[in-house]
């Protein structure tokens, strides 16, 4: 079974580039969200809505990916849990999280939520500019190719 894209649907800015790699490649991809949105009706396209809650798309994605994937996320704890089954996660500004970045990662995120927690105003991120979604795809490219040209390990279809 060839690899799968993930994404991680809600608040994701950058859907529609990665509809239109996933197409460009015949990847399939699963559009992970908490709600309806739209998607376009081909057959390596397929929405999946997840009940609301927090991280319930995160563990849909997460219990589903294995190596070779490529999930598409923002969610740190995600990326990790990605990176831990073998697969390659980038996030929409076109980071590609890596095991030796990982760990910063998360401590980072977790600082911020420890100073939020104390009533601290932090800076949120970077407004998404046209650099970021071309750096995006770019990076999504990259990822899909080399995930078409490692060698397939059988795996279980998507729950």
């Amino acid at each position: 079974m060839t690899a799968i894209l993930f994404i991680d649907a809600d608040a994701c800015p950058v859907k529609d580039e990665a509809y239109k790699v996933a197409a460009r490649h015949g990847f399939k991809t699963f559009v992970v969200s908490n709600s309806w949105i739209r998607v376009p009706q081909t057959p390596v396209i397929e929405q999946i809505v997840v009940e609301a809650g927090p991280d319930i798309a995160d563990d849909w994605i997460a219990e589903r990916c294995g190596p070779g994937d490529v999930v598409v996320t923002n969610d740190i704890p995600l990326a990790d849990r990605v990176l831990k089954a073998g697969g390659a996660a980038l996030a929409p500004n076109g980071r590609v999280f890596s095991p030796d970045m990982i760990g910063s990662a998360l401590a980072s995120r977790s600082i911020g939520e420890h100073l939020r927690s104390m009533g601290e105003v932090t800076k949120g991120p970077a407004a998404f500019a046209n650099a970021d979604r071309s750096r995006f795809l770019q990076a999504l490219d990259q990822l899909v190719v080399k995930a078409k040209r490692a060698p397939s390990a059988p795996k279980a279809p998507p729950k």
